[in-house]
């Protein structure tokens, strides 16, 4: 187990696209104990399972799961190594990364003083979130993916955008948790930028913009969508959509919000959503419209 973990280690040493950050190896025991035997759920999703874990030095992390890699080792060293290049206020960042029990393989992100965006949005205990801060999340998220897709090295297509995996700091500050570069079923590995065509990039493109309207839908509303946004979407779509609007928004947001902000943050959602496997809009685009339609400045 020490040579695998210095293996992970070398490779990130000898990495040069650019500053790593410094990572750590947790051990398998701490982990499970932190977790409490890997039953503090965050999310779950096709990517993997996500705990919320409480670590010795008190701190709190989020632990992702990313899969029984039994013949594909070097494929786990490649993912910390990639991860741990990441830079972006709007992103979690790698803390470290676990090679546990058997063939577990598991990454450790910074802490999340806050806990997930669907909290707030669904848990009645949790302070609720003002407009203001709901802009700031949507224009974050945003900025996050821009920089996944346009500046990353390799662009970071394996995105998941949902209530549940954004992430809150002390601040309320967006941090998108579910990035990869890798997807896993079983133990079969799939590398888009090695096995997908134009065409492939351009859906994985659609699917991560139809995400970010979904999200933008769960902010306004307070609705914390199942199924991929299939009900949000639905009420959208609708032809008595401008009617209901009113009705659909967030009761913890009262009368607090400007209404022109309002209908533009909509207009984004729905161009979004409309854009489906084909998308007609390019994230920089979506930037530039809020930039222009929303008062709050990108970052």
């Amino acid at each position: 187990m020490d040579r695998l973990i210095r293996r992970v280690l070398a490779l990130l040493h000898r990495s040069s696209h650019g500053p790593i950050s410094f990572v750590r190896h947790f051990s398998y025991k701490d982990i499970k104990k932190g977790t409490d035997g890997f039953q503090r759920i965050m999310y779950s999703n096709s990517h993997g399972t996500a705990y919320k874990a409480k670590l010795q030095d008190g701190g709190v992390a989020l632990v992702k799961e990313v899969g029984a890699f039994d013949q594909e080792k070097d494929v786990f060293y490649r993912e910390v190594q990639l991860l741990s290049r990441l830079h972006h206020r709007h992103l979690l960042p790698l803390r470290g990364f676990c090679t546990g029990h058997k063939t577990k393989r598991l990454l450790v992100f910074d802490n999340i003083e806050n806990g997930s965006l669907k909290e707030h949005l669904s848990d009645p205990l949790k302070t609720p979130l003002n407009w203001r801060t709901r802009l700031q999340i949507a224009m974050g998220v945003a900025s996050a993916l821009e920089y996944l897709l346009l500046f990353a090295d390799p662009p970071m297509y394996h995105v998941s955008i949902s209530s549940s995996n954004i992430m809150l700091d002390d601040q309320f500050t967006a941090k998108v948790a579910d990035v990869g570069l890798f997807t896993s079923v079983g133990n079969h590995i799939t590398v888009p930028h090695a096995s997908c065509s134009e065409e492939c990039m351009v859906q994985e493109h659609g699917n991560i913009i139809l995400q970010l309207g979904v999200l933008i839908l769960e902010l306004i509303t307070g609705q914390c969508s199942e199924k991929g946004g299939a009900d949000l979407i639905q009420w959208i779509q609708e032809s008595r959509f401008a009617s209901s609007m009113h009705k659909m928004i967030d009761p913890d947001l009262g009368n607090n919000y400007d209404s022109r902000e309002l209908k533009n943050l909509l207009s984004v959602a729905k161009l979004c959503i409309k854009s489906g496997d084909k998308p007609k809009f390019s994230i920089p685009q979506i930037i530039h419209y809020l930039q222009k339609k929303v008062d709050i400045p990108f970052d």
